[in-house]
């Protein structure tokens, strides 16, 4: 028994516990699993793009348009970064939560006809609202996490950003179950789920002590563990799903049982922080109880660390030392990291592998209906896409970090054969391979799900966690660039142009406001085969940015964390003694 028999001592033990798990930095850490679980709307574009096209009457270009500025509004979070830099993390949950509802709302009412037709800047506008409101929320639990667990934070981008990754077959699941196959209602779905979810958690959502303790890596394997037996299920439930017809009580139960899954990271939360609790339960003089009143915990030990010393310089003017850029890995200052040629090259690359990557996503729907696969099928490759978003943001996580701390291999390496991967799927694409686009679905899904953290790894890394709320939302920036050049201005352009030809040779005249459809492999061919070029040049970017760290990634980069922690255990002890 935990908590011995339960008389009125035992009952001030249980609220005790309970008050701890709660307040705990582990249950914060499951708050941001459940938020992340269900703010993936971005991601799931391609599911209602053909609503809103067909309703509107949208030529593809305006589709991309629109998918575009959906990127650039999941992306442009330097105003949520700064925010974060002066508020609590709740401030920005809670305006993630409200431009949620209203964003996806309004679109709802439009594709369902509840409202007149709006111009297409009203669309632009809703559509930018209801992206932009995750890069609050995901500023508010990602970063939170990160400043509170700093020594794993490879581990745990990985694991935050394949619950991400996973949200979209997650809510694709619950659809089903609330709504059947009706897609407008999967929009209504996006728009009150993660602001509720938001709402929920939103008292926990806080920071606490980022020190590092030896469990910390054991703990999140465990979440790990976890997060891939979900993501195995939802696999099986997706394949299973699309070979058998499901009843609505079908759908009821492999929803349950995700559910279920969903909420098993709760049962790691309660033994750590038992953990925690029964420390203190055996110390009750005090030896743990050293409060640290800086928000790093080893700046008290070392009064004149860099850290302090950028402060000062930041004091004196922060354009003066602009260019007198710290060593790597120590706290940049904003302007120091966003004029940093480092951070060029970075998103430079990023530009053309997120951006290529994020235009197979955006265009899956419209690509698998100009290929000739069933309407289905098109379903099923978003899925299993997300299913491959989640497991590339896992393996980045748990692969790279392995890689680093064992071999001492640059963080960037990873990044250049990542991006070469992806110009395999556009390939596939680019010729419409025999059933290539199941592989390219899971090859992009993998790719892509693997840049994001790993630009985020490096960025904190290089650049230092102090403002990492921010630089986290500049390296955000490469997805609304490469989307908008990658998927308006080369696949949308070039879908349409074909589109136009095929009427032409029909003999049908385009009229306006009709939608234009494009059938067969030339609709793609050429603009995926420029997009696999544009990728491999990010490729080789990268590999500038390798040649720059190498010797930055051989020394332990986690050390100055570890050393914080045994510093507080020393000074403990020796107020004990």
């Amino acid at each position: 028994m935990v908590f011995g028999r339960v008389d009125g001592n035992g009952w001030a033990r249980i609220k005790e516990f309970s008050l701890l798990v709660l307040t705990g930095r582990w249950f914060m850490m499951f708050s941001s699993f459940m938020i992340l679980s269900v703010s993936g709307a971005s991601y799931m574009f391609s599911l209602y793009s053909q609503d809103i096209k067909s309703v509107l009457g949208y030529d593809q270009s305006t589709l991309n348009l629109l998918s575009s500025l959906k990127d650039f509004g999941d992306s442009v979070g330097i105003l949520s970064g700064l925010i974060y830099e002066i508020t609590p993390p709740w401030v920005i949950l809670t305006i993630g939560g409200v431009l949620n509802f209203f964003g996806y709302f309004m679109i709802w009412l439009v594709v369902t006809r509840k409202i007149a037709e709006p111009q297409l800047w009203n669309m632009c506008l809703y559509i930018i609202i209801g992206a932009n409101s995750h890069c609050s929320t995901n500023t508010a639990a990602l970063v939170t996490s990160i400043k509170n667990f700093p020594g794993v934070r490879g581990i745990i981008l990985g694991i935050l950003s394949g619950y991400l990754g996973l949200s979209a077959a997650i809510i694709t699941q619950l659809r089903y179950a609330f709504y059947g196959n009706d897609t407008k209602s999967l929009i209504l779905l996006l728009a009150w789920l993660p602001t509720a979810t938001a709402f929920v958690f939103l008292p926990v959502i806080r920071k606490h002590r980022g020190i590092q303790h030896p469990n910390d890596a054991k703990a999140f394997y465990r979440f790990l563990y976890l997060i891939i037996v979900l993501a195995g299920f939802l696999m099986i439930v997706i394949i299973v799903q699309k070979c058998f017809p499901f009843t609505q009580k079908e759908y009821y139960v492999t929803t349950s049982v995700m559910l279920l899954l969903l909420i098993l990271p709760l049962a790691v939360v309660i033994v750590e922080e038992h953990r925690i609790w029964k420390s203190k339960q055996e110390d009750r003089q005090g030896l743990l109880n050293v409060t640290i009143t800086t928000e790093d915990p080893y700046q008290e030990k070392y009064p004149h660390a860099p850290h302090e010393e950028q402060t000062i310089q930041e004091r004196v003017s922060c354009w003066k030392n602009i260019l007198e850029t710290p060593e790597r890995g120590e706290d940049y200052t904003i302007l120091q990291a966003i004029f940093s040629l480092d951070m060029a090259i970075l998103l430079l690359a990023a530009v053309s592998g997120v951006g290529s990557n994020l235009t197979v996503i955006n265009n899956l729907s419209q690509i698998g209906a100009s290929l000739g696969y069933p309407a289905q099928t098109i379903i099923t490759f978003v899925s299993l896409a997300a299913i491959w978003i989640c497991l590339g943001k896992l393996a980045q996580g748990v692969v790279s970090e392995f890689i680093i701390i064992k071999f001492k291999v640059p963080r960037p390496l990873i990044l250049t054969s990542i991006l070469g991967l992806s110009c395999v799927s556009h390939l596939l694409i680019a010729f419409d391979v025999p059933n290539g686009l199941y592989v390219a679905s899971i090859i992009t899904g993998f790719c892509f799900g693997a840049t994001f953290p790993l630009i985020q790894s490096i960025i904190s890394e290089i650049f230092g966690l102090k403002h990492y709320s921010t630089l986290y939302n500049v390296g955000s920036l490469a997805n609304p660039i490469g989307s908008y050049f990658l998927s308006v201005r080369v696949a949308g352009y070039l879908y349409d142009r074909e589109a136009r030809r095929q009427k032409e040779e029909l003999g049908l005249k385009e009229k306006n406001g009709e939608e234009l459809n494009c059938i067969g492999s030339e609709c793609y061919k050429l603009a995926f085969i420029i997009i696999a070029t544009v990728c491999m040049f990010g490729a080789l970017v990268s590999l500038i940015l390798v040649l720059r760290t190498r010797q930055f990634y051989k020394s332990d980069i986690y050390n100055k964390f570890e050393e914080a922690r045994i510093d507080e255990t020393e000074v403990a002890t020796s107020e004990q003694d």
